[in-house]
């Protein structure tokens, strides 16, 4: 079957990676899990050989065919992964979610995911390099910004293990990597999540400057040097947690501006 590019599909067949997924995410029976875009199957055999719960959401109508030819009795759910309502297939067990997700969908749905983590033990995904490079940055990096504090505040984020272009069908032009993902169990208190969000915008939106002039509609030079905050820092050193504790300063505040400029970063 041919991929569809307006799926984003690119098909693994590296027996050896398959493994070392299957390895990594180490299935076992009693698991509940979770498969996005199983494809052709090659995770799904592996995971469904532990004895678990699988459940597999599959967009693609002629690729859920197949698959419920090839795996009788598979719950294989035909929708649109941005849209599914993650509710409706949560158990008494915590849910474990895997997959090679598209590129192109992959920081959307990643968002949408972060808002179940209650009901999410783990997460194995393959995304592009660069994105896993980024969700896992720490702080005072060259790769780190607004989507390794954001993945961060909800899980502990490692990469565990690169791809590359030719364990696929067709080939993508960029290296992939293997990203584990586990929620905290207890998150730092954030009285505003979209306050958050817009603060950490426009400091990457601006992070060759020093937070002095990035955060300057925000916050005065004494307010950050009351809040532990040297002004002449830039955005990079500053820690998830110490713009936490800005977010929740500033929600505080009776007037705070909230028209910003959106950033990828």
């Amino acid at each position: 079957m041919r991929a569809r590019k307006r799926f984003g599909q690119n098909f693994l067949h590296d027996q050896l990676v398959i493994q070392r997924i299957i390895d990594a995410i180490d299935p076992r029976p009693g698991d509940h899990i979770l498969e996005i875009g199983p494809g052709h199957g090659a995770l799904t055999r592996g995971l469904m050989a532990s004895g678990c719960q699988l459940d597999v959401v599959e967009i693609d109508r002629d690729l859920a065919a197949e698959l419920r030819l090839r795996y009788p009795g598979l719950n294989v759910i035909e929708a649109d992964i941005l849209k599914f309502d993650f509710n409706s297939i949560r158990g008494d067990k915590p849910l474990r979610v895997v997959g090679n997700l598209p590129y192109n969908i992959s920081t959307p749905l990643l968002f949408r995911l972060f808002e179940h983590v209650d009901m999410i033990e783990d997460m194995y995904f393959m995304l592009q390099l660069e994105v896993v490079v980024r969700m896992a940055a720490s702080a005072s990096t060259r790769d780190y910004g607004r989507l390794s504090i954001m993945s961060q505040y909800f899980c502990e984020a490692e990469k565990l293990f690169d791809v590359h272009p030719e364990s696929f069908t067709p080939a993508p032009k960029v290296t992939s990597a293997i990203l584990q993902l586990i929620p905290h169990q207890q998150q730092v208190p954030l009285t505003d999540r979209g306050l958050f969000q817009t603060l950490l915008i426009q400091a990457f939106s601006q992070r060759r400057k020093t937070v002095r002039n990035a955060l300057k509609k925000y916050l005065t030079e004494s307010e950050m040097l009351a809040l532990g905050i040297s002004p002449g820092q830039r955005p990079e050193t500053i820690t998830g947690a110490e713009y936490i504790q800005c977010a929740n300063y500033l929600s505080a505040r009776v007037e705070t501006p909230t028209s910003l400029p959106s950033s990828q970063d």
